[in-house]
């Protein structure tokens, strides 16, 4: 934790059901530095550990929602160690460990992006199952500005977005896609203005807490770990998974309410 005198480099806090991330580096861009790392590692299992978490809700302060890895804050480190490849590799396998501890959770996450994202910040963003962005928002990978490659995931989670050929083009130039492009690519999953970001982003989450919340988490490990298997264990696992979403009291609740609607329409069509 961060001293009075130096603010936690990403905000935590839980209410009603909503984890709230809020990247809060805002004079470096929401860059994270080997602090917000340490931070974003420990952050991501109390999500995934904590029982009274139902939805997630990711943000930034500032400008920017995140530049990805602080560059400068890295060389620095690294510059001081004898081995500085293997610095680097333990910083980003710190945030790898955040990232895949997210996704692999029930906890669905929505981002609300209010300004430009890059280079590992893609990767922080795509965590998020849903994401809203305002019209003002950019995006680009800047990887090759300083001669890196692809970090935060960005690899994996951009072509699972874009498609391999957007994804190469994205990282192998210097493109920036606007926000209507990047709802074109699939980069984000909808845009509004900017000053609706915050409570559109805010409703899904307290929709996602309103209706059966367990089953929305359910539905995020299925659709998110359906890559990483055969089809027939996809197909396993999805029937163990509606077996015990059937029997819960959210489940049962809409379906006697889904039979009711049925049965009034059935009832109105025949008497027509």
């Amino acid at each position: 934790m961060s001293s009075a005198a130096e603010p936690d480099p990403i905000l935590f806090h839980v209410s009603d059901g909503l984890a709230r991330i809020t990247l809060n580096r805002p004079e470096r861009l929401n860059a994270v530095d080997p602090a917000a790392i340490e931070r974003w590692q420990w952050i991501a299992h109390e999500v995934a550990d904590r029982g009274d978490v139902g939805a997630v809700l990711f943000d930034a302060v500032g400008r920017a929602f995140c530049a990805g890895g602080d560059v400068l804050a890295m060389s620095r480190l690294a510059g001081a160690q004898s081995d500085a490849s293997a610095t680097i590799r333990a910083l980003a396998d710190r945030i790898h460990d955040g990232h895949r501890t997210l996704r692999e959770s029930t906890k669905p996450i929505v981002a609300a992006v209010q300004g430009p994202v890059a280079g590992g910040g893609l990767g922080f963003m795509l965590v998020a199952d849903l994401v809203v962005a305002s019209d003002r928002a950019t995006f680009a990978s800047r990887y090759s500005d300083v001669g890196l490659t692809p970090d935060c995931g960005v690899s994996t989670l951009l072509p699972e977005a874009v498609g391999t050929r957007r994804a190469l083009e994205l990282t192998l130039t210097s493109r920036t896609l606007d926000a209507a492009e990047a709802l074109d690519w699939g980069l984000v999953t909808e845009v509004v203005a900017p000053d609706a970001v915050a409570d559109r982003a805010r409703g899904i989450a307290e929709a996602w807490l309103r209706g059966a919340t367990g089953a929305f988490g359910q539905a995020k490990r299925l659709v998110r770990s359906g890559l990483a298997r055969t089809f027939q264990e996809a197909l396993d696992d999805e029937a163990g998974t509606i077996g015990a979403a059937f029997a819960t009291p959210d489940a049962q609740a809409a379906i006697a309410a889904f039979a009711q609607r049925s049965s009034r329409r059935a009832d109105h069509a025949t008497s027509d």
